[in-house]
Protein backbone atom coordinates (compact mmCIF):
# COMPACT_ATOMS: atom_id res chain seq x y z
CA UNK A 1 0.00 0.00 0.00
CA UNK A 2 1.73 3.04 -1.42
CA UNK A 3 0.84 6.43 0.13
CA UNK A 4 1.53 10.01 -0.99
CA UNK A 5 0.94 12.98 1.40
CA UNK A 6 1.13 16.95 -0.24
CA UNK A 7 1.94 19.36 2.45
CA UNK A 8 2.42 23.54 1.85
CA UNK A 9 4.90 23.76 3.99
CA UNK A 10 8.81 22.29 3.26
CA UNK A 11 9.64 21.78 7.22
CA UNK A 12 5.98 20.23 7.63
CA UNK A 13 7.34 18.18 4.90
CA UNK A 14 10.26 16.99 5.92
CA UNK A 15 8.79 15.96 10.06
CA UNK A 16 6.34 13.93 8.16
CA UNK A 17 8.75 12.00 5.54
CA UNK A 18 11.14 11.89 9.35
CA UNK A 19 8.63 10.06 10.50
CA UNK A 20 7.98 7.61 8.35
CA UNK A 21 4.28 8.45 7.58
CA UNK A 22 4.47 8.28 3.53
CA UNK A 23 6.33 6.90 0.68
CA UNK A 24 6.91 10.34 -0.74
CA UNK A 25 5.86 13.43 1.18
CA UNK A 26 5.71 16.56 -1.44
CA UNK A 27 5.34 20.53 -0.21
CA UNK A 28 4.36 22.97 -2.21
CA UNK A 29 4.70 26.36 -1.27
CA UNK A 30 4.00 29.02 -4.14
CA UNK A 31 2.84 32.02 -2.54
CA UNK A 32 -0.67 33.40 -2.99
CA UNK A 33 -1.42 35.94 -0.34
CA UNK A 34 1.00 38.51 -2.40
CA UNK A 35 2.07 39.74 -5.85
CA UNK A 36 0.32 38.88 -8.23
CA UNK A 37 -1.49 35.92 -8.78
CA UNK A 38 -0.12 33.06 -11.75
CA UNK A 39 -1.67 33.90 -14.88
CA UNK A 40 -4.26 31.27 -16.50
CA UNK A 41 -1.48 29.83 -18.45
CA UNK A 42 1.07 29.30 -15.45
CA UNK A 43 -2.03 27.80 -13.31
CA UNK A 44 -2.42 25.16 -15.72
CA UNK A 45 1.24 24.72 -16.57
CA UNK A 46 2.41 24.44 -12.92
CA UNK A 47 0.36 21.10 -12.23
CA UNK A 48 1.09 19.78 -15.88
CA UNK A 49 4.35 17.12 -16.78
CA UNK A 50 7.25 19.31 -16.75
CA UNK A 51 8.20 20.24 -20.33
CA UNK A 52 9.67 23.84 -20.18
CA UNK A 53 8.72 25.46 -17.06
CA UNK A 54 10.76 27.79 -15.30
CA UNK A 55 12.24 27.27 -12.27
CA UNK A 56 9.48 27.62 -9.30
CA UNK A 57 6.61 27.37 -11.69
CA UNK A 58 6.12 23.77 -11.68
CA UNK A 59 4.41 21.62 -8.53
CA UNK A 60 7.36 19.96 -7.63
CA UNK A 61 9.90 22.40 -7.48
CA UNK A 62 9.91 23.12 -3.51
CA UNK A 63 10.58 19.65 -2.31
CA UNK A 64 14.28 18.64 -2.30
CA UNK A 65 15.52 17.42 -5.70
CA UNK A 66 17.39 14.13 -4.18
CA UNK A 67 13.58 13.13 -2.28
CA UNK A 68 12.32 13.75 -6.05
CA UNK A 69 15.35 11.49 -7.25
CA UNK A 70 14.81 9.02 -4.66
CA UNK A 71 11.07 8.10 -5.71
CA UNK A 72 11.81 8.23 -9.28
CA UNK A 73 8.96 10.95 -9.75
CA UNK A 74 11.26 13.57 -11.46
CA UNK A 75 9.22 16.04 -14.02
CA UNK A 76 5.58 14.27 -13.00
CA UNK A 77 2.42 15.79 -13.72
CA UNK A 78 0.16 16.35 -10.77
CA UNK A 79 -2.74 14.15 -11.38
CA UNK A 80 -0.53 11.14 -13.04
CA UNK A 81 1.50 11.33 -9.73
CA UNK A 82 -1.80 10.72 -7.75
CA UNK A 83 -2.52 8.12 -10.08
CA UNK A 84 0.35 6.15 -9.19
CA UNK A 85 -0.11 5.79 -5.30
CA UNK A 86 -2.82 3.68 -3.04
CA UNK A 87 -3.85 6.37 -0.88
CA UNK A 88 -3.44 10.20 -1.48
CA UNK A 89 -3.53 12.83 1.81
CA UNK A 90 -3.71 16.50 1.40
CA UNK A 91 -2.04 17.71 5.06
CA UNK A 92 -2.62 21.53 5.56
CA UNK A 93 -1.94 23.76 7.68
CA UNK A 94 -4.18 27.03 9.14
CA UNK A 95 -2.72 29.90 7.13
CA UNK A 96 -4.66 31.24 4.86
CA UNK A 97 -1.94 30.80 2.40
CA UNK A 98 -1.87 26.82 2.68
CA UNK A 99 -5.70 27.40 2.70
CA UNK A 100 -5.76 28.83 -0.85
CA UNK A 101 -2.90 26.32 -1.92
CA UNK A 102 -5.71 23.59 -0.99
CA UNK A 103 -8.32 25.39 -2.58
CA UNK A 104 -5.99 25.54 -6.62
CA UNK A 105 -5.11 22.17 -5.78
CA UNK A 106 -9.34 21.10 -5.53
CA UNK A 107 -10.22 23.18 -8.14
CA UNK A 108 -7.13 21.73 -10.48
CA UNK A 109 -8.56 18.00 -9.94
CA UNK A 110 -11.98 18.76 -10.87
CA UNK A 111 -11.04 20.13 -13.70
CA UNK A 112 -8.91 17.33 -14.97
CA UNK A 113 -11.99 14.77 -12.87
CA UNK A 114 -9.41 13.27 -11.59
CA UNK A 115 -10.27 9.50 -10.46
CA UNK A 116 -7.95 9.77 -7.99
CA UNK A 117 -9.75 12.02 -5.57
CA UNK A 118 -11.73 9.37 -4.61
CA UNK A 119 -8.99 7.51 -2.49
CA UNK A 120 -7.94 11.25 -1.78
CA UNK A 121 -8.34 12.64 1.43
CA UNK A 122 -7.56 15.66 3.55
CA UNK A 123 -5.86 16.55 7.18
CA UNK A 124 -6.18 19.98 8.48
CA UNK A 125 -3.87 21.10 11.10
CA UNK A 126 -4.73 23.31 14.04
CA UNK A 127 -1.28 24.37 14.43
CA UNK A 128 1.86 24.42 11.66
CA UNK A 129 4.47 21.83 12.61
CA UNK A 130 7.32 23.17 10.85
CA UNK A 131 9.92 20.61 11.76
CA UNK A 132 9.29 18.54 14.82
CA UNK A 133 8.32 15.14 14.43
CA UNK A 134 7.31 15.04 18.34
CA UNK A 135 4.58 17.67 17.69
CA UNK A 136 3.56 15.74 14.77
CA UNK A 137 3.03 12.54 16.34
CA UNK A 138 1.16 14.85 18.69
CA UNK A 139 -1.24 15.75 16.15
CA UNK A 140 -2.63 13.26 14.31
CA UNK A 141 -4.90 15.42 12.44
CA UNK A 142 -8.18 13.27 12.05
CA UNK A 143 -9.07 12.12 8.09
CA UNK A 144 -11.56 14.11 6.00
CA UNK A 145 -12.56 11.52 2.90
CA UNK A 146 -12.82 14.48 -0.11
CA UNK A 147 -16.43 13.87 -2.18
CA UNK A 148 -17.55 16.04 -4.92
CA UNK A 149 -19.03 18.56 -2.29
CA UNK A 150 -15.60 19.69 -1.52
CA UNK A 151 -14.12 20.52 -4.58
CA UNK A 152 -17.76 22.70 -5.73
CA UNK A 153 -16.77 24.70 -2.71
CA UNK A 154 -13.16 24.93 -3.35
CA UNK A 155 -13.83 25.59 -6.86
CA UNK A 156 -16.43 28.58 -6.08
CA UNK A 157 -13.80 30.13 -3.59
CA UNK A 158 -10.43 29.58 -6.29
CA UNK A 159 -12.78 31.57 -8.40
CA UNK A 160 -13.71 34.32 -5.75
CA UNK A 161 -9.99 35.11 -5.10
CA UNK A 162 -8.73 35.21 -8.37
CA UNK A 163 -12.00 37.92 -9.82
CA UNK A 164 -11.08 41.59 -9.83
CA UNK A 165 -12.60 42.59 -6.80
CA UNK A 166 -13.06 41.32 -3.66
CA UNK A 167 -16.93 41.03 -3.75
CA UNK A 168 -17.30 37.34 -4.34
CA UNK A 169 -14.67 36.75 -1.83
CA UNK A 170 -16.73 38.50 0.82
CA UNK A 171 -19.70 36.66 -0.29
CA UNK A 172 -18.56 33.44 0.78
CA UNK A 173 -18.82 34.84 4.33
CA UNK A 174 -22.68 33.89 3.88
CA UNK A 175 -21.82 30.48 2.38
CA UNK A 176 -21.63 27.28 4.26
CA UNK A 177 -18.08 26.92 4.56
CA UNK A 178 -17.84 24.04 7.19
CA UNK A 179 -16.80 20.76 4.55
CA UNK A 180 -13.37 23.10 4.55
CA UNK A 181 -13.32 23.74 8.30
CA UNK A 182 -10.21 26.60 8.01
CA UNK A 183 -11.80 28.51 5.33
CA UNK A 184 -13.78 30.75 7.00
CA UNK A 185 -10.92 31.78 9.48
CA UNK A 186 -8.32 32.08 6.30
CA UNK A 187 -11.18 34.16 4.35
CA UNK A 188 -11.82 36.58 7.22
CA UNK A 189 -7.95 36.92 8.03
CA UNK A 190 -7.68 37.94 4.17
CA UNK A 191 -10.38 40.52 4.16
CA UNK A 192 -8.53 42.05 7.13
CA UNK A 193 -5.50 42.44 5.02
CA UNK A 194 -7.32 44.99 2.68
CA UNK A 195 -7.59 48.74 3.88
CA UNK A 196 -9.71 49.96 6.74
CA UNK A 197 -12.39 52.41 6.51
CA UNK A 198 -10.43 54.46 8.88
CA UNK A 199 -7.15 54.00 8.82
CA UNK A 200 -5.86 53.23 5.13
CA UNK A 201 -4.26 49.95 6.49
CA UNK A 202 -4.27 46.44 6.95
CA UNK A 203 -4.56 44.22 9.98
CA UNK A 204 -0.71 43.37 10.02
CA UNK A 205 0.54 47.36 9.17
CA UNK A 206 -1.63 48.09 11.62
CA UNK A 207 -0.36 45.48 14.41
CA UNK A 208 3.02 46.53 13.52
CA UNK A 209 2.31 50.22 14.20
CA UNK A 210 0.35 48.75 17.63
CA UNK A 211 3.76 47.17 18.31
CA UNK A 212 5.99 49.92 17.51
CA UNK A 213 4.06 52.68 19.09
CA UNK A 214 5.85 52.22 22.50
CA UNK A 215 9.34 53.59 20.50
CA UNK A 216 12.73 52.38 21.26
CA UNK A 217 11.29 48.97 18.71
CA UNK A 218 13.93 46.93 16.96
CA UNK A 219 12.43 45.76 13.76
CA UNK A 220 12.31 42.48 14.27
CA UNK A 221 9.99 43.21 17.14
CA UNK A 222 7.50 43.61 15.40
CA UNK A 223 7.97 40.57 12.85
CA UNK A 224 5.29 37.67 13.44
CA UNK A 225 6.54 34.38 14.81
CA UNK A 226 6.57 31.28 16.81
CA UNK A 227 6.07 33.11 20.67
CA UNK A 228 6.31 36.70 19.09
CA UNK A 229 3.73 39.59 20.22
CA UNK A 230 2.66 40.01 16.41
CA UNK A 231 0.46 37.06 15.96
CA UNK A 232 -0.99 37.49 12.65
CA UNK A 233 0.00 34.99 10.13
CA UNK A 234 -1.03 35.84 6.43
CA UNK A 235 2.42 37.24 5.11
CA UNK A 236 5.62 35.74 5.77
CA UNK A 237 9.11 37.49 6.62
CA UNK A 238 10.05 38.98 3.08
CA UNK A 239 6.55 40.14 2.99
CA UNK A 240 6.17 41.54 6.23
CA UNK A 241 9.49 43.33 5.81
CA UNK A 242 8.03 45.21 2.38
CA UNK A 243 4.87 45.83 4.41
CA UNK A 244 7.08 47.64 7.13
CA UNK A 245 9.52 49.38 4.16
CA UNK A 246 5.71 50.68 3.31
CA UNK A 247 5.32 52.15 6.69
CA UNK A 248 8.75 53.98 7.01
CA UNK A 249 9.99 54.38 3.39
CA UNK A 250 7.27 56.36 1.69
CA UNK A 251 6.42 60.34 0.75
CA UNK A 252 4.70 60.60 4.86
CA UNK A 253 5.97 57.84 6.96
CA UNK A 254 4.45 56.61 9.83
CA UNK A 255 7.29 55.09 11.00
CA UNK A 256 10.46 56.86 11.82
CA UNK A 257 14.49 55.46 12.51
CA UNK A 258 14.29 52.37 9.98
CA UNK A 259 18.12 53.15 8.90
CA UNK A 260 18.50 50.71 6.17
CA UNK A 261 16.28 48.94 3.13
CA UNK A 262 14.77 48.26 0.87
CA UNK A 263 13.85 44.80 2.91
CA UNK A 264 15.52 42.54 0.33
CA UNK A 265 17.57 39.65 -0.80
CA UNK A 266 20.55 41.86 -1.31
CA UNK A 267 19.98 43.78 1.87
CA UNK A 268 20.25 40.37 3.87
CA UNK A 269 23.38 39.07 1.69
CA UNK A 270 25.30 42.96 2.55
CA UNK A 271 26.39 41.94 6.41
CA UNK A 272 26.53 45.61 7.34
CA UNK A 273 23.11 46.65 5.81
CA UNK A 274 21.65 44.03 7.46
CA UNK A 275 23.34 45.04 10.88
CA UNK A 276 22.74 48.04 10.46
CA UNK A 277 18.78 47.23 9.21
CA UNK A 278 18.25 45.02 13.11
CA UNK A 279 19.78 47.61 14.94
CA UNK A 280 17.21 50.24 14.23
CA UNK A 281 15.25 52.02 16.79
CA UNK A 282 11.53 52.66 15.69
CA UNK A 283 8.72 54.99 16.61
CA UNK A 284 5.82 56.35 15.37
CA UNK A 285 6.10 59.63 13.50
CA UNK A 286 2.60 62.32 13.92
CA UNK A 287 1.27 60.94 10.95
CA UNK A 288 1.43 57.01 12.56
CA UNK A 289 -0.31 58.26 15.71
CA UNK A 290 -3.16 60.03 14.21
CA UNK A 291 -3.35 56.95 11.92
CA UNK A 292 -3.05 54.76 15.00
CA UNK A 293 -5.24 56.76 16.90
CA UNK A 294 -7.89 56.14 13.99
CA UNK A 295 -7.35 60.11 13.26
CA UNK A 296 -6.24 59.94 10.05
CA UNK A 297 -6.42 57.90 6.62
CA UNK A 298 -2.37 56.76 5.73
CA UNK A 299 -3.87 56.80 2.10
CA UNK A 300 -4.81 60.31 2.24
CA UNK A 301 -0.43 60.96 2.24
CA UNK A 302 0.93 57.38 0.88
CA UNK A 303 -0.18 55.46 -2.64
CA UNK A 304 -0.34 51.96 -2.55
CA UNK A 305 -0.15 49.66 -5.83
CA UNK A 306 -0.50 45.98 -4.23
CA UNK A 307 -2.11 42.77 -5.22
CA UNK A 308 -5.28 41.06 -3.16
CA UNK A 309 -5.70 37.62 -5.13
CA UNK A 310 -6.85 38.82 -7.96
CA UNK A 311 -7.54 42.51 -7.24
CA UNK A 312 -5.52 45.26 -7.89
CA UNK A 313 -5.22 47.79 -5.02
CA UNK A 314 -4.44 51.24 -5.99
CA UNK A 315 -5.19 54.47 -4.15
CA UNK A 316 -8.08 55.63 -7.56
CA UNK A 317 -9.70 51.65 -6.99
CA UNK A 318 -9.19 51.06 -2.91
CA UNK A 319 -11.60 48.46 -1.90
CA UNK A 320 -12.04 48.78 2.30
CA UNK A 321 -12.92 46.45 4.78
CA UNK A 322 -15.12 47.52 7.84
CA UNK A 323 -13.89 45.13 10.49
CA UNK A 324 -16.78 45.95 12.38
CA UNK A 325 -19.79 45.34 10.50
CA UNK A 326 -17.26 42.46 7.90
CA UNK A 327 -18.66 43.99 4.99
CA UNK A 328 -16.81 45.51 1.82
CA UNK A 329 -16.56 48.89 1.39
CA UNK A 330 -16.41 49.49 -2.54
CA UNK A 331 -14.24 52.39 -3.85
CA UNK A 332 -16.13 55.84 -4.12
Amino acid sequence: MTRLIVTTDSSTAGAIQQAGLADLVIAIERRLVWGLLPSNAELDAFFAPRTTQPQQLHWLDDTPSWRIEESDVKDRGFIEMLAEYDTVEFWLGPEPNAQLILLWLLDHCASERAAAVSKSVMRQLDTSIGADPDRLAKQNPPVVKLAQDHLELAGRAWRAYRAPTPQAWGDLLNTDLSLLPQLERSAVELLEELPGITTGLGATETRILELVGPGDVRPFDVFPGHQKRNERRVFDYLEVGTLLDGLARCPVPAVSGLEEGPFTLDMHNDTFRHARYKESRLSLTELGRAVLAGDEDFRLYNSIDRWWGGTHLTNERLWRWDRETRSLVAPD
